[in-house]
């Protein structure tokens, strides 16, 4: 985004982007996916930190997303689930999880972030290794 140009903090987030994936590789690897969870929310948060620290600031979360990371956080702490999440350039969730867990985090999904959803939508995809 050009607005990172005039980001006082962007060569140093630049630098953290390409130290990270030395260890992303490691991790994919292994296999570890706590790890991973980690990595990958800390990725998304990060650049929307940028963005608030650009000058002049721009926020793209709203509210629901907010709420959305928030309840996604409680859920994994209160269930121990690997229910995670990254953000795109927007306000957009996009949540990840193990296949094997879908049966006990789409309850989740539906009955506590549906309603977030822009006009009670959520997009679908899966990804096979």
């Amino acid at each position: 985004h050009g607005l990172m140009n005039t980001n006082a903090y962007a060569e140093r987030r630049f630098q953290e982007a390409r130290e990270n994936f030395v260890p992303m590789k490691e991790i994919l690897k292994s296999g570890d996916l706590q790890a991973f969870m980690k990595l990958v929310e800390h990725e998304a948060l990060t650049l929307h930190a940028m963005m608030m620290m650009s000058e002049p600031a721009f926020i793209l979360m709203q509210t629901g997303t907010l709420q959305v990371i928030n309840k996604v956080w409680e859920f994994r702490k209160e269930t121990n689930l690997p229910l995670f999440f990254t953000l795109d350039a927007g306000a957009n969730v996009h949540l990840l999880f193990p296949s094997e867990k879908k049966a006990e985090i789409s309850n989740f999904i539906e009955t506590e972030l549906l309603q977030y959803a822009q006009n009670g939508r959520i997009v679908r995809d899966f990804m096979k290794f």
